[in-house]
C-alpha cells in the first residue's frame, strides 16, 4: 500500500498534506480529545472566547500551563521532517494544519497554512499588536500589551472565534489545486476543518490517509488507507520516494 501511494505521489502534479493531532503525538503533545486527551484532564471552558475575556487571568494561567510550559518544550518527529523533505522534492506543494504546535515549521516546511492559528504568537485583543510568545515572560499573569496595556491572547483560534484569513481561503484553495491529499493523524471531527477532505473528494483529488486506527474518513473517502504511526508510515513512504 505504501509503495501505490508513492506511486501516486509521483505520478501527481499537486501534492497537499492535511495534518491532525495525530501527527505530533510522538512529539509528546497529547490530542484534545480521547482517552488521554487533553479534555479528559481540563475543562474546555478556558478557551472559551467569551469566558477567556470575563476571566483572562484563570484562563491564562491553564494556557500558560498546557501551551507554554509543556508543549512549548516538545521538537518535530520524523513524520514532520519527512513532509518537509517531500516539499524539497518537490512532491508537496502545501501543509494544511490544524495544529497549533509550529512543528511543521520547526521542521522545515515553508508552505504552511495554520487552519487553527497558532501558540508562537500572542496577540493584544484591543490594538492588534502581535507579540511573540518567547518573548513575553509569562511568569506575570495576564501577559499585558506594552502599546495600551490590555490583555495578550495567543494567536490560535479559541471557541466562539471565526477560522483567520487567510489561512481558510488558502486552506479550500488546496482542494481545487490538489491531485492528491495526504489525510496525517486527522480524525475528521473538528469542524470546519473536518470538511476540507470531503471538498477535495469532491474535486476528484486521490486522498491517501495515515492513521493509527480508521477515522472518519476511511471508510467514505479515503483511497489508501497506511495503518500505522505517522513516523514510521511517513519515513517508509519517504523512502520509496526517494528511489528512483
Amino acid at each position: 500500500m505504501i509503495e501505490k501511494a508513492a506511486e501516486l505521489i509521483k505520478n501527481a502534479n499537486h501534492v497537499t498534506a492535511f495534518t491532525g493531532a495525530g501527527i505530533s503525538v510522538e512529539s509528546g503533545i497529547p490530542p484534545f480529545r480521547g482517552e488521554n486527551g487533553l479534555w479528559s484532564k481540563f475543562d474546555p471552558v478556558f478557551l472559551d472566547i467569551n469566558y477567556f475575556h470575563q476571566n483572562p487571568l484563570k484562563s491564562w494561567k491553564l494556557i500558560k500551563e498546557t501551551f507554554y510550559d509543556f508543549f512549548g518544550k516538545a521538537k518535530p518527529n520524523a513524520a514532520h521532517f519527512a513532509l518537509a523533505e517531500m516539499e524539497k522534492m518537490g512532491y508537496t506543494k502545501a501543509v494544511i494544519t490544524q495544529n497549533i504546535d509550529n512543528l511543521h515549521q520547526q521542521a522545515g516546511s515553508k508552505e504552511v497554512y495554520e487552519f487553527h492559528g497558532n501558540s508562537r504568537d500572542l496577540l493584544c485583543i484591543n490594538c492588534n499588536k502581535i507579540y511573540s510568545a518567547k518573548n513575553i515572560d509569562l511568569s506575570h499573569l495576564p501577559p499585558k500589551c506594552e502599546k495600551c496595556g490590555t490583555v495578550l491572547k495567543p494567536d490560535f483560534v479559541f471557541f466562539g472565534e471565526p477560522i483567520p484569513e487567510p489561512a481558510r481561503t488558502n486552506s479550500f484553495l488546496e482542494t481545487e489545486k490538489a491531485d492528491v491529499f495526504i489525510l496525517i493523524g486527522t480524525t475528521g471531527e473538528i469542524m470546519p476543518a473536518s470538511i476540507i477532505p470531503y471538498e477535495a473528494k469532491n474535486n476528484n483529488v486521490k486522498i491517501i490517509e495515515v492513521n493509527t486506527k480508521p477515522s472518519n474518513y476511511t471508510k467514505s473517502i479515503t483511497d489508501i488507507f497506511l495503518e500505522g504511526k505517522a513516523t514510521e508510515m511517513m519515513g517508509e513512504l519517504l523512502g520509496f520516494l526517494k528511489e528512483k
